[in-house]
C-alpha cells in the first residue's frame, strides 16, 4: 500500500477491524519509511450492474441516483434517511444476488415501488405517479384503488 505522505510502497498493518456492519475492513497502517500512520478500507469488489433504459441505452447502476429518487418521493413524509438508505442497500443487494449483470430500468422501478410501499404509502403513490406516468385522474385513482385492495386483503 502506497504511503499517502511519502509515497513509499511498503507499510505494515497495525490494526484491522470490521467496519460498516461487516461490509468493509478498516486497517490502520504504518509506513515503513516515514513511520506515519494512515487508514485504508478493504471492500468486496462487485461486478457492475448495467441498467437498460426504456430507450435501449445502457448505463451503470447508480445507487446515489436511486436514493435521490426515493428522497424526492419521501419529501415532507415521516421517513428517515436511514430507512431510505436501508431500502436502497437491500435493493442493490437483490440486484447483486440475482447474478444478472444487465437489468431493465422497468424492473428497478418496480423494486423501488415495492420498497416504498413498505416504508410509506404516500411516498409509494408519489413515486408511482411519476414512474407510471399517470396521464389523468382515472389512472391515479386506479393505482390508489389497487393499493387499498391490497391493504384490505392483508
Amino acid at each position: 500500500m502506497k504511503c499517502p505522505y511519502c509515497g513509499y510502497l511498503e507499510s505494515k498493518v497495525i490494526d484491522s477491524r470490521p467496519a460498516e456492519e461487516g461490509a468493509t475492513i478498516r486497517r490502520r497502517r504504518e509506513c515503513m519509511s516515514c513511520q506515519k500512520r494512515f487508514t485504508t478500507y478493504e471492500i468486496v469488489e462487485r461486478l457492475p450492474i448495467v441498467v437498460i433504459k426504456k430507450d435501449g441505452s445502457r448505463q451503470t447502476f447508480d445507487k446515489v441516483k436511486l436514493i435521490r429518487g426515493m428522497i424526492r418521493a419521501c419529501e415532507k413524509r415521516p421517513v428517515s434517511m436511514a430507512e431510505i438508505e436501508s431500502a436502497a442497500d437491500k435493493l442493490e443487494q437483490e440486484l447483486q444476488n440475482s447474478l444478472d449483470r444487465e437489468v431493465s430500468s422497468v424492473h428497478i422501478g418496480e423494486l423501488v415501488m415495492e420498497k416504498l410501499r413498505q416504508i410509506d404509502e404516500v411516498a409509494y403513490v408519489r413515486f408511482a405517479s411519476v414512474y407510471k406516468d399517470f396521464q389523468d385522474i382515472h389512472s391515479f385513482m386506479d393505482e390508489l384503488n389497487r393499493l387499498l385492495d391490497d391493504k384490505n386483503k392483508n
